[in-house]
């Protein structure tokens, strides 16, 4: 009779162990954490404490990069499979706790089988070889004339790298990118360390504080990066196209001061660096990447724009950096809380240094609202993005629709103590996540009685209510609001009226694609909206120019009609990443 070996029956042994329980699991499925808007976005078994991202860039941008991801997470449950948010880009190979794993894919999740099962509770270390695709046109990579650069939101981290593509998993980066040394690249967070070997140069940035997947910023290209102080010495960096460095320096050397007028209303800067990335590429919107804003170049060449509103854009997208990034929202319904305030300290900065009426932009806000809520939902209750089209999410209730309710806010319970609702809520949800039934808890609490039903009313119902102490204001019907002529986003160049968000009188039809970018430049469609998270796309201005608007180039039609229910009536969630 032939003996095997110990070693051997034991290896023998463990892979009929796999076998066997391989063909006991069910299929391998997409899967997701829940959200309403979202459903396969996310998933769950897991905290992630830190991703390690590593890009090859060989010169070429429209060639896959080489990349490795590392993931260092925490199992909330005992996990057979482990799935990721991954597509547009070619595994290679994955291992798990050190050891090989099997791996498929299944919709847009990369589905993941480790020889043994995951425990609860334990760390979990998964490394993923594989590409990343700058083909995309729904987000992730953004071909600039240069290089690259990155635009993820609202779910575009999976066209980039496997991870877990929601904001309510924050986590800590690292990011390592070799390129040709002629090039300069740049990510969020500072700098740690720099290699050059071959012709190449590897740049290692690592971030100070957690950040959600959509907020993940890599440029590489031609780029001059441009050192300044801000407030309490804070480092400020931009990252311009080299040959503009120059040209654009009158728009630069603004951050510090916008910097400390932001901070004079919520409280110190929540990270460890700013700047601004100014990108050649026609995206159509802007987008506060953490710590580093993705800006299209031409919001700061073309004349046509005053120079208040290209003011207000940037202070809109710092307005971020509190709102959305360092307090991120827990579900995408929760998207109001972003650019609500965005918007709100948007306009309060127009209207301190350019006298843009803040009343007057408001006052318009109101006369559309109902229109603005027909079209996409109330603004914490929004409808969900058509399939394919995840911009529809960004439409004008949640920009000036929802601006309009931090007024209404303003209006009911003072100045004062709306002034210490925003510090206290920047301050108390730090590095976290939070949703509207933390910020109606707070506001109740500090207001020192109970909000609920003006909370209703405002966030969740179908009709704007009665403005406080403003008892003349009047919404059009939204069937009114439609035939009516069209209002640009924004008082066009050469135009003295105040600057008002408003949707096109009839909105396109939910199906109609964003424009394209020239094949120079890429837009990344799913991104800030213009794109998600507080940009903005060109409208029609009533001089006959274009200018830049809070809402999509792809706008949501749709109407779900019946009640709304209101989850902030629910206990408060806590602020916990």
């Amino acid at each position: 009779m032939l003996f095997t070996s110990r070693r051997l029956r034991a290896a023998l042994l463990a892979a009929a162990s796999a076998t066997l329980v391989a063909a006991t699991l069910p299929p391998p499925e997409p899967l997701g954490i829940g959200d309403p808007l979202f459903p396969h976005l996310g998933n769950p078994g897991y905290d992630v404490l830190t991703y390690d991202l590593d890009f090859t860039y060989r010169g070429d941008n429209t060639k896959p990069l080489d990349a490795v991801t590392r993931i260092s997470a925490l199992t909330t449950q005992r996990l057979r499979r482990i799935n990721l948010d991954f597509t547009q880009g070619t595994v290679r190979s994955v291992d798990v706790n050190g050891a090989p794993a099997e791996f498929t894919t299944a919709g847009e999740d990369l589905v993941i089988t480790p020889d043994e099962a995951v425990d609860a509770d334990t760390r979990m270390a998964v490394i993923v070889h594989h590409t990343s695709d700058t083909h995309g046109k729904e987000g992730g990579w953004v071909r600039t004339t240069d290089g690259l650069a990155m635009a993820n939101q609202a779910d575009a981290a999976r066209r980039v790298f496997p991870s877990n593509d929601h904001p309510s998993d924050k986590a800590y980066f690292t990011f390592r990118i070799t390129a040709p040394e002629r090039l300069t690249a740049v990510a969020n967070g500072l700098p740690e360390a720099t290699s050059r070997r071959g012709g190449t140069t590897t740049w290692t940035y690592r971030t100070r504080h957690p950040m959600a997947t959509e907020l993940a910023q890599v440029s590489i290209g031609d780029s001059a990066v441009v050192h300044r102080e801000g407030p309490h010495g804070l480092p400020v960096r931009d990252v311009v196209p080299a040959a503009d460095r120059e040209r654009l320096e009158p728009w630069l050397k603004k951050t510090p001061a916008q910097l400390r007028w932001m901070e004079q209303q919520v409280g110190p800067y929540p990270f460890e660096t700013y700047g601004v990335l100014i990108a050649g590429a026609d995206t159509g919107f802007e987008l506060e990447t953490q710590t580093l804003t993705l800006f299209e170049r031409s919001l700061f060449t073309r004349p046509e724009y005053p120079a208040w509103y290209v003011d207000s854009v940037m202070v809109h997208e710092l307005a971020h950096q509190w709102f959305g990034n360092s307090v991120s929202p827990r579900t995408w319904s929760d998207l109001w809380l972003n650019e609500g305030h965005a918007t709100w300290y948007e306009a309060r900065y127009a209207q301190e240094f350019a006298k843009q009426s803040l009343e007057t932009r408001m006052r318009k806000a109101y006369l559309r609202s109902d229109s603005w809520r027909a079209a996409g939902g109330p603004p914490a209750a929004p409808e969900p993005p058509t399939a394919g089209q995840q911009i529809s999410l960004f439409r004008p209730v949640v920009y000036d629709g929802s601006a309009l309710v931090l007024y209404a806010l303003r209006q009911e319970i003072g100045e004062s103590a709306f002034g210490r609702l925003e510090r206290d809520w920047v301050r108390i949800h730090q590095d976290g996540t939070a949703t509207t039934a933390d910020f109606t808890s707070l506001a109740s609490r500090i207001a020192g009685r109970d909000l609920s039903a003006f909370f209703t009313a405002w966030l969740y119902g179908r009709k704007t209510p009665p403005m406080p102490g403003r008892p003349d204001w009047r919404s059009e019907p939204p069937r009114a609001q439609q035939t009516s002529p069209g209002v640009s986003g924004h008082t066009p160049p050469g135009a003295t009226a105040p600057a008002t968000a408003t949707a096109p009188a009839t909105p396109a039809p939910a199906t109609a694609p964003a424009t394209p970018a020239p094949a120079t430049a890429t837009a990344a469609t799913a991104t800030e909206q213009t794109a998600p998270g507080g940009g903005r796309a060109t409208a029609p201005g009533a001089s006959g120019t274009t200018a830049p608007s809070d809402h999509g180039t792809a706008r949501d039609s749709r109407h779900r009609p019946g009640s709304v229910t209101a989850p902030f009536l629910l206990e408060p969630s806590g602020d916990g990443a």
